[in-house]
């Protein structure tokens, strides 16, 4: 079990005016010694301004400024080396759109220490997921699947983003070698973890669809993931993953 104070929630925003007050206010309410790191993609409408001024009265909030819309993958590695940095001893991984209930945090932060990644999963227990239409309900769903028979990854859950990482678990992977950019990414992450034989568990949760602002959801993340599907197996029987 690792304290709040301990751990960092990494969110990524690429203009996300209508949701990242709320969510600031709402995680400072519902945990107040939690860190927050805030990886913001140059978003034009003014996200890092409202994080910036919400900094003001509140100390462990930090804000990364990126030039451009630079991707998921890249946006969490950047995050990962200033969590280690800081000594931080937990990663949790989040969106911004309320997709992710602030409230489950703690039973991810409750696990760390036994397990060295803790999944937020979606379909544990039956599936979770509220006011998705049932086309992206079963291309999800599948994507899972998928990634379980092409990989042998044991998860029901490899592609949500709802997660958390030991700082064992970020310091036994070699980022540098991290390949995905889209949301590939959460699938590539937790393979490598599972492949270095560290101990993971699923936890259930609850995923609600955004009701303000725009999904970044494409075509081009959907091909990138089914490519890197095989790329990590073919690595993996090849020695070559880590």
């Amino acid at each position: 079990m690792i304290s709040l104070d301990k751990a960092v929630v990494i969110i990524p925003t690429y203009n996300e005016i209508s949701n990242i007050q709320k969510m600031l206010e709402t995680l400072n309410s519902l945990h107040p010694t939690l860190n927050v790191l805030i990886i913001d993609d140059g978003s034009p409408d003014g996200t890092a301004e409202i994080i910036k001024n919400f900094q003001k009265t509140k100390s462990n909030l930090y804000l990364l400024e990126r030039k451009g819309k630079l991707g998921l993958g890249t946006a969490y590695i950047m995050g990962f080396r200033w969590a280690l940095e800081k000594n931080f001893e937990a990663v949790i991984t989040m969106d911004c759109d309320f997709s992710h209930e602030p409230e489950a945090i703690p039973q991810f932060t409750q696990k760390i220490g036994e397990y060295d990644l803790v999944i937020g999963s979606r379909y544990t227990g039956g599936i979770r997921i509220m006011n998705w239409p049932m086309q992206r309900l079963l291309l999800s769903y599948f994507a899972s699947i998928y990634a379980r028979i092409i990989t042998g990854i044991p998860f029901f859950d490899s592609t949500g983003g709802f997660n958390c990482y030991s700082r064992k678990a970020l310091t036994s992977l070699n980022l540098n070698k991290i390949f995905s950019i889209g949301y590939a990414f959460q699938i590539e992450l937790k393979y490598k973890v599972w492949s270095l034989g560290l101990p993971c568990i699923e936890v259930p949760i609850t995923f609600f669809e955004r009701t303000v602002g725009k999904s970044k959801m494409s075509r081009k993340i959907i091909f990138e993931a089914v490519i890197n599907v095989f790329r990590l197996r073919f690595k993996k029987v090849f020695g070559t993953l880590q």
